[in-house]
């Protein structure tokens, strides 16, 4: 028996690759098919069924393409109603992989068709889990992503309860549990960096299997602190459920060499510039009007999370030989319309006269000479901000900035910051793209400034004072 976490950091998502005597199974496969493929071909086996343990609202998953190419099954759990051939499974239902079976359990919580997958080994052992997003290590599944449905998340969050008591607590504490993210994605809240762990660990320390938690406590807080979720997230969601085009096309689409004049004429027939290098490098130079969201941060997530339209047409300027790896990531978060890649990049456009734009960017040391006269700007996540920030700093999540741009000043200078110096940068593109001009960069972020004697503060819940 093998099974195989194939695990991508940029997602923070994890697919399962299981195979027993020659037959193999995929648990929520990325939205780029071949490498499953791949290693079913290695290894001899035929790709029987692909089981999905809800319809994702942060990917798109392979699991229609990966049918089409290998004429394996698609599987969801009871209540799931799909836009393409699938077997709804019962609970409970039972599906033979060579020697080992794969038994379904409905867990409804996260969304009402989620469910979780028992792996028996060939002496008829319970080995392991496949939760997906209904038990995280350290977390379980936000209950509010459901597509349309009169269900609360209240409701949801009630179902998930009862799911985690009633069919996921009794199994075995040797039981391996494999998630279907890990630390960084928006599908929980604290979840851990680990990425394998055990249902008897589980039962220790993460605050949702507490068994002394009453069903009301549950409720009170898994739905606490619960941010809105990203924009592209119910797209997504439909998108899986309804199908999508081919990843194959999207890549051929998208993966076209453009000169310089007819880079020009798709921006100026609505194209979107969307650069990827490093922001080092962004910083130094870059086309005038650009978003830029690097490859060498969590790209995919950002892309969602900013670029509300998902048809949208997007040009990128990337690093040579960096164009497919651009694409595949924007397809993975269902954006399908790239229409090509400048060809040379910066270079071409800087050789045939073209001026760019630059950013500013200061030390950390320099914003302590002079920070108590500084508009200062912090654009980290909420729970980062509110655990500590820059005494009188104003906040204002990347997440939600294009709902924030006209609340500032164009005529004023801003010092902006994040945890490190990658979102700052997204954010300095964001808002310079909108007509904003005075905005400094802080480089290092509030990962430099807590070493620095610049005065911080963090927020008090009205309710500990």
């Amino acid at each position: 028996m093998i099974v195989e976490q194939l695990y991508t950091k940029c997602l923070a998502e994890a697919a399962y690759y299981i195979e027993s005597n020659g037959e193999a199974i995929v648990i929520d496969p990325l939205r780029e098919t071949q490498p499953y493929i791949d290693i079913a071909t290695n290894n001899g086996a035929t790709i029987k069924y692909i089981f999905e343990t809800h319809f994702h609202a942060d990917f798109v998953s392979g699991h229609v393409d990966l049918a089409k190419k290998t004429g394996a099954s698609i599987v969801f759990g009871p209540t799931a109603n799909t836009g393409y051939d699938a077997i709804i499974a019962t609970d409970n239902q039972e599906f033979k992989i060579g020697d080992i079976t794969i038994k379904v359990l409905h867990t409804p919580g996260h969304t009402p068709e989620s469910s979780t997958y028992l792996l028996i080994d060939e002496n008829g052992k319970e080995t392991a889990l496949f939760t997906g997003d209904t038990l995280f290590l350290g977390d379980v599944g936000r209950p509010d992503l459901a597509i349309k449905t009169h269900l609360t998340r209240e409701d949801l969050a009630g179902m998930l309860f009862d799911s985690l008591r009633n069919r996921i607590m009794p199994l075995d504490n040797s039981l391996i549990i494999y998630p279907g993210h890990g630390a960084g994605s928006s599908c929980g809240k604290s979840m851990s960096s680990e990425t394998i762990g055990t249902l008897g660990e589980q039962k220790e320390t993460n605050y949702a299997l507490r068994a002394d938690m009453t069903r009301d406590e549950f409720i009170k807080e898994v739905t606490k602190g619960i941010l809105p979720p990203p924009q592209y997230f119910p797209k997504n969601a439909v998108m899986n459920k309804m199908g999508y085009d081919s990843f194959d096309d999207v890549l051929s689409k998208g993966n076209n060499e453009l000169t310089l004049e007819q880079f020009i004429t798709e921006i100026e027939g609505g194209a979107f510039i969307l650069d990827v290098r490093p922001q080092s490098d962004f910083i130094k130079g870059f086309i005038p009007d650009s978003l830029f969201i690097g490859l060498n941060g969590t790209f995919a997530m950002w892309v969602g999370a900013l670029i509300e339209d998902l048809n949208q047409k997007i040009i990128i300027v990337a690093p040579e030989g960096a164009e497919k790896e651009a694409i595949t990531r924007l397809s993975r978060v269902g954006y399908d319309n790239t229409v090509g890649y400048l060809k040379g990049g910066i270079e071409t456009y800087l050789k045939e006269g073209g001026s760019l734009n630059t950013i500013t960017s200061i030390t950390v040391e320099e914003l302590a000479e002079k920070y108590s006269a500084c508009n200062i700007i912090d654009v980290r996540k909420p729970r980062e901000y509110d655990a500590e920030h820059i005494e009188n700093a104003d906040h204002y999540a990347l997440d939600y900035m294009n709902n924030e741009l006209n609340k500032l000043d164009k005529k004023t200078t801003y010092h902006i910051h994040c945890a490190g110096g990658y979102r700052s940068v997204i954010a300095i593109s964001l808002l310079m793209k909108n007509g904003y001009s005075r905005l400094i960069d802080v480089a290092g972020g509030f990962g430099l400034i807590s070493k620095t004697d610049i005065p911080k503060t963090a927020y008090v819940c009205p309710s500990t004072l």
